[in-house]
């Protein structure tokens, strides 16, 4: 792009930095020549979709020429009625990031500002950066109070100020897994003004475990300005059909339906989330291959004696104690692929997600041949 171009941009995308995806597997292949590498970069389902899936999705072939349902009824319909909700109250995105954008659009301009903490998703200062807002970064927990690197809700509504419209919550987070209690994330909730928006973002929501960990798609009734944002990509293993929703009360979802594009969710990520929906087993052998995945990484990640971030997701955040660019690029010729995130304030870090037993393995191999 030319400078005169770049210029003609509003000031927020000037300065912007593109969301930086893990590296794909073709593109190892490509560049390094190894045909036999394992990817723990993007946090995805590694057992893939169910058969039930699979199934759904020939049947959609028939209709390739038509335009998707650009209400997602049918999807709508069953999500209601997981939640309990008001299909009304369902808005379908192009995987909940086109919610977060959603939420983004409707509702930030440069004369208003959003919340969140540091070192969470970096969707939630892309989309608050690119409208022109201000983004107010609240200081995350030094493991004095509440988990290191985790959200300080303290310093969050600390944070919250007049010109404030959006609050972004990650629970559990990405990059670091952590994650919130049911009552103070509730107290938090309670205690943000009316008018501002609280997007509780619960990507990872199947796979945490933890006692204390709330539902939070079972607020919606109590609070206005909640939503609530779940995803199809990871624990149902649909990341490449980009498939996702939110969770609010009718008034807010139609709000963010204003913004939304004309079919925004294409007709085989329709079929593919129903039919994930019904296979409850499936969504139980990717937890469990979760469970036990994340239990060898630990035990894996002590024998190295390397520390790591305790994590609710399907990932692993891992102090490498030294440069992890540097890291990163010496498991790439072990033919591994895991994710550095420096661009969240992490430089010593690596986020390793959770593989099949053999992949886990060999990414603890090659940590140890890297590291040694």
């Amino acid at each position: 792009m030319t400078a005169s171009l770049l210029e003609s941009a509003i000031p927020g995308v000037q300065g912007l930095r593109p969301y930086a995806p893990g590296k794909p597997l073709s593109e190892l292949e490509r560049e390094y020549g190894i045909t036999d590498a394992v990817k723990l970069a993007s946090n995805e389902n590694p057992l893939g979709p169910s058969e039930s899936v699979l199934e759904a999705l020939q049947g959609g072939f028939d209709e390739l020429a038509r335009y998707p349902d650009g209400n997602g009824f049918e999807l709508k319909a069953a999500l209601a009625e997981r939640h309990g909700v008001s299909p009304e109250g369902i808005t379908l995105g192009n995987g909940s990031n086109d919610v977060l954008e959603m939420v983004a659009r409707a509702f930030l301009s440069p004369q208003s500002s959003a919340v969140f903490s540091a070192h969470a998703f970096a969707v939630y200062p892309i989309v608050t950066q690119a409208i022109g807002a201000r983004s107010r970064v609240a200081t995350a927990h030094n493991g004095s109070r509440g988990p290191m690197y985790g959200h300080d809700l303290d310093a969050m509504h600390g944070q919250i100020a007049d010109d404030t419209r959006v609050v972004f919550i990650a629970n559990p987070n990405n990059p670091t897994g952590t994650w919130l209690s049911a009552d103070a994330l509730r107290a938090f909730v309670e205690s943000v003004p009316g008018d501002v928006v609280v997007v509780i973002d619960e990507a990872y929501f199947e796979y945490v475990a933890e006692a204390d960990y709330p539902d939070t798609s079972r607020w919606i009734d109590e609070f206005p300005n909640l939503l609530v944002t779940r995803t199809f990509s990871k624990a149902y293993g649909l990341a490449s059909l980009r498939i996702g929703y939110g969770i609010s009360q009718p008034a807010l979802a139609d709000v963010l339906n204003r913004v939304r594009q004309p079919f925004n969710v294409n007709s085989f990520a329709q079929l593919a989330a129903r039919a994930a929906l019904d296979d409850r087993q499936h969504l139980a052998r990717a937890i469990e291959v979760n469970r036990k995945g994340m239990a060898q990484l630990t035990a894996g990640l002590d024998e190295l004696t390397l520390p790591y971030i305790p994590s609710a997701g399907n990932f692993i955040s891992v102090d490498v104690g030294r440069d992890a660019g540097a890291v990163y690029e010496a498991l790439l010729h072990e033919g591994v692929i895991v994710r550095p995130v420096d661009n969240y304030g992490m430089p010593g870090y690596l986020r390793i997600s959770i593989g099949l037993e053999h992949e886990n393995q060999r990414c603890l191999e090659a940590l140890g041949k890297v590291l040694a």
